[in-house]
C-alpha cells in the first residue's frame, strides 16, 4: 500500500439524485481498519469499549491494517494483541462503500472491512472479555463485552460505519430469531 501525499476527492451523496455535494476534501492518507464480528447465540454480539485521544467509543474489535499485511492476517493479529484470542477469520461481511472522514484526523479517509470470526480457543474463560457490570472496567483503555441479541442495536455503536454494520447484523439476527 503506497501512501498518497495529497489528492482531492469529490464527495458524492448517498442518495441517487445525481447532484454532487459542493465540497471537496483534501486527503493526505487512507486508513484501512479491519474488524471482526463475533456472534454467540447465548451471549450476543462482542463489542469493544475504548478510550483514545480524549474520546470514549464503542466499536467492533479490530484495528488498523499495517503495511505488508493482508486483511485477514491483520484481524487475527489484532484479536491476539487486544484479546489474546485466536480466531478463524470467516466470511467477509461488509466493506465501506461510501466516503467516511476519520473521527480522529480530518485529513484521513477511513475504509473499514468486516469479517465474521470464530474463536479457536475458549471465549468463556477469556479474562479480556468482561461482563458489562465488572467494577474493574473503569481503569482500562479497552474493554470487551457482550451485548445480548435482544439488546443489541446500531445506536449502541459510536462510528457511522459501525452503525451501518450494526444495523445489518440486527436485521440478520431478527430473521434468525423470528
Amino acid at each position: 500500500i503506497k501512501q498518497i501525499k495529497k489528492i482531492k476527492v469529490a464527495v458524492l451523496p448517498l442518495n441517487f439524485t445525481g447532484k454532487k455535494m459542493d465540497r471537496v476534501k483534501e486527503l493526505r492518507q487512507f486508513t484501512i481498519r479491519v474488524y471482526g464480528i463475533l456472534l454467540d447465540a447465548a451471549r450476543g454480539v462482542l463489542v469493544a469499549d475504548e478510550y483514545q485521544e480524549g474520546q470514549s467509543f464503542t466499536k467492533f474489535p479490530g484495528g488498523g491494517l499495517q503495511l505488508g499485511e493482508g486483511t485477514r492476517e491483520c484481524l487475527a493479529r489484532e484479536w491476539m494483541e487486544e484479546l489474546n484470542q485466536k480466531i478463524e477469520v470467516g466470511d467477509h461481511f461488509y466493506t465501506t462503500d461510501f466516503y467516511q472522514q476519520s473521527a480522529f484526523d480530518p485529513n484521513k479517509q477511513v475504509i473499514s472491512i468486516y469479517y465474521l470470526v470464530h474463536p479457536l480457543n475458549n471465549v468463556e474463560s477469556n479474562p479480556a472479555i468482561l461482563s458489562a457490570n465488572d467494577p474493574n472496567k473503569s481503569d482500562a483503555t479497552a474493554i470487551f463485552r457482550w451485548i445480548s441479541v435482544h439488546e443489541f442495536n446500531e445506536e449502541l455503536l459510536t462510528f457511522p460505519i459501525d452503525r451501518l454494520v450494526g444495523k445489518m447484523i440486527k436485521d440478520q439476527l431478527l430473521k434468525i430469531t423470528v
